[in-house]
């Protein structure tokens, strides 16, 4: 598991602007386009900075962002809220969750800070992910595009005097912004759909599909871990035979989560001429934005794709 570090208050990232310039965050709070309604700055809480980039993108100047989680090394099943993340809470417009078990404390915060003209917008919910689901949303391209519907739209109810606003940031952000990533998902799956790959957690299982890998490590092993539980012997000789007989061709471990079963594994997959790639769980660097992010760890997957099957 990642090293736990103190809970800290809340830091502020002020939302974007520009983003058909490059699509990245930058800092400002403008009070928005003039109009019949007046404009407003929509106050943001995301439980996690990886929803909290997306959010800020999509606000542009008429958004104002916090994020809870903005350090690398906390790890969100175990954060412990503070009271100024109880504070920003209480006078948000919106609030952003992760849901599905992940964030349980960002639940409790905001229901322990009720306000009544607050919306709440939980990842899981938006999605429709199963109580008891793979909680790592953010890495599912799919939800990822359902949540931007969703949060668009609660932008435009809060703030309708700048819809037309919050559409063109959401053009940019899908167009621009997101070229690159969906430019990455799209080669890998067209050079190597079908090759088969291993993993060390669930969270490669949400983005597997939309590479066209194959994800041959039992599911039961990718929760596990996960999850912090012990995985069973059974699927333990699984992988084990999996990586000796060369059955797949690249493996992907969450550095941050690096327990002595996955530290083994990776030594057995190196051992055996396996291309190893590393993911993170949450944002490396923390003041990345969510694409840039997830594009970088995309593009090191096509280049261990490619040192595998020389294609």
């Amino acid at each position: 598991m990642r090293i736990k570090v103190p809970a800290v208050a809340a830091v502020t990232v002020a939302a974007v602007v520009g983003l058909a310039a490059c699509g990245s965050a930058s800092s400002g709070s403008g009070t928005g386009s003039g109009g019949a309604a007046a404009s407003r700055t929509i106050q943001v809480v995301a439980a996690e900075n990886f929803w909290g980039s997306i959010a800020a993108q999509l606000g542009g100047s008429h958004v104002k962002v916090t994020s809870i989680i903005d350090n690398p090394n906390a790890d969100p099943h175990d954060y412990e809220a503070t009271a100024a993340d109880g504070r920003a809470v209480a006078s948000a417009d919106l609030v952003l969750i992760n849901g599905v078990g992940y964030d349980t404390w960002a639940s409790k915060l905001a229901a322990a800070n009720p306000a009544p003209n607050r919306t709440a917008l939980t990842v899981g919910d938006v999605v429709g992910a199963p109580v008891d689901g793979n909680p790592h949303r953010w890495y599912n391209p799919d939800d990822v595009t359902k949540v931007v519907d969703a949060l668009v739209a609660d932008y435009k109810k809060l703030d309708p005097a700048d819809a037309a606003a919050f559409d063109q940031q959401k053009t940019a952000f899908e167009t621009t912004a997101l070229a690159d990533y969906k430019a990455t998902i799209a080669d890998i799956k067209a050079k190597y759909a079908g090759t088969p790959v291993g993993a060390s957690e669930s969270i490669f299982a949400m983005v597997a599909p939309a590479l066209g890998l194959d994800l041959v490590t039992p599911p039961s092993f990718l929760k596990a871990i996960s999850e912090g539980t012990d995985p069973t012997a059974a699927d333990k000789a699984t992988i084990d035979a999996q990586i000796t007989g060369k059955k797949i061709k690249v493996y992907v471990y969450n550095s941050q989560n690096a327990t002595p079963d996955i530290q083994t594994q990776i030594a057995q997959a190196k051992a055996a001429g396996i291309p190893v790639s590393t993911i993170t769980e949450t944002m490396v660097p923390a003041n990345a934005t969510w694409q840039a992010w997830q594009t970088a760890q995309l593009k090191a997957l096509r280049d261990a794709l490619a040192k595998a099957t020389g294609k």
